[in-house]
């Protein structure tokens, strides 16, 4: 009866201990890809500038 009583205890603990969560770590077989749409625009204003200084010149005491 003793041994029987053996038996539960020592099967009932490897079975708990079969489902116990496992956590592994691994790296990644491919390479970890970030894709960013990114849209930069400039506007360069050298027309507007030049007006201006065509204004000034002609006109010094406008501003």
């Amino acid at each position: 009866m003793r041994t029987v009583l053996v038996f539960a205890v020592v099967g009932a603990s490897l079975a708990v201990a079969g489902c116990s969560p496992t956590i592994k770590v691994q790296a990644p077989d491919k390479p970890i890809v970030i894709n960013l749409n990114i849209k930069i625009e400039q506007e360069v204003r050298i027309r507007i500038d030049k007006d201006v200084d065509a204004a000034m010149s002609a006109k010094p005491g406008i501003f």
